[in-house]
């Protein structure tokens, strides 16, 4: 899989390529403004899912260019026509700054490392391959793993799994995990299935009109070979943090028989980004293919989960953090 994953992009790649160099654009303001919303217009691939008139915001914003306007204020008119698409994998990104759409930032943070390591940890766990990871009190394994960036060995990821064998379920804590590559889902995923299972499809843009996709291409996953494994009951703990490869990594392990999700909603972001750049040197990043869960539907606003719950500042005064008390009263029968 891994092998086909990686041809499929590069091809999706190459076709991108060669339709955003077709067009030439001057390096003034309305050229490169031009030039955002014309790339954007061909290759962005949820205006029709977003319900978003892309005309009427190019009409909306190119009104807005004042002559002798400077590159600051023409950056922070083209950073505000973005966030209209409402999507934290489109970003601009010049020299001195990169525009951003964090819907997550407007809702609870359900999670604090502090009280974790404290109150439920005691300062006591081991780490590697960026996961932090101990068998509770209640004889729960709990794992954090905050970022899908930070490669997972499969040796250290077989160290992690046999000192967590014993407990009776397991907590896979990826709060604030805000994504990072797709291959790391799969290298975790492969060690709680037993069986080869399509997990999602990707489509991709065949042409600029809104609407032209290929076919979806289905995508599977299977067991790791020979290696650790763990099948008993697991809860996954997510907030709004939980973005891109995180929000896919949520999406496959809620389909399993043996897994509960636990939080928050995902913050959502199921486009695979790539980057293309304008006349002045500005690069833009944006969702140019898409990728769906197993029953075909789009995750770009979040998965929601099997159980929800919120961390209140009371709780967190007390050291609580509810959901892990959930998780943990879910695996252990005393919810």
């Amino acid at each position: 899989m891994k092998k086909k994953f990686h041809i499929y992009i590069i091809a999706l790649l190459a076709t991108l390529s060669t339709a955003c160099s077709e067009q030439t654009f001057s390096n003034d303001a309305e050229g490169n403004f031009d030039a955002l919303w014309t790339i954007l217009d061909e290759h962005y691939t949820f205006f029709e899912y977003k319900n978003v008139d892309w005309d009427a915001v190019g009409r909306q914003y190119r009104s807005k260019i004042t002559k002798g306007i400077n590159s600051s204020e023409l950056f922070t008119l083209c950073s505000d026509m973005l966030k209209e698409l409402k999507d934290g994998h489109t970003n601009l990104i010049s020299g001195s700054d990169v525009s951003r759409y964090w819907i997550w930032e407007k809702y609870p943070v359900n999670y604090d490392e502090r009280i974790i390591n404290e109150h439920y940890l005691n300062f006591e766990y081991k780490r590697t391959s960026g996961i932090k990871y101990q068998i509770l009190s209640s004889n729960i394994g709990y794992m954090y793993y905050g970022n899908f960036s930070t490669g997972i060995g499969e040796g250290n990821l077989d160290a992690v799994l046999a000192y967590l064998a014993s407990s009776d379920g397991l907590i896979i804590d990826v709060r604030s995990n805000g994504g990072g590559f797709l291959t790391n889902v799969e290298t975790l995923v492969g060690r709680f299935i037993s069986e080869k299972m399509m997990v999602g499809s990707i489509s991709h843009k065949t042409g600029p009109a809104h609407d032209a996709f290929s076919e979806p291409y289905e995508y599977y996953f299977s067991p790791t070979k020979n290696r650790q494994h763990y099948h008993k009951p697991i809860v996954v703990l997510c907030n709004r943090g939980s973005f891109s490869a995180t929000n896919n990594f949520v999406s496959i392990m809620k389909q399993l028989p043996n897994v509960t999700v636990i939080g928050d909603t995902t913050g959502g972001g199921c486009g695979l980004p790539f980057t293309s750049e304008l006349p002045c040197g500005w690069s833009v990043r944006f969702s140019a293919a898409v990728i769906r869960d197993a029953q075909g539907n789009l995750t770009e606003f979040g998965v929601e989960p099997d159980i929800k719950v919120d961390i209140t500042e009371a709780d967190r005064q007390a050291g609580h953090d509810t959901i892990l008390d959930t998780a943990i009263a879910h695996l252990t029968g005393k919810q």
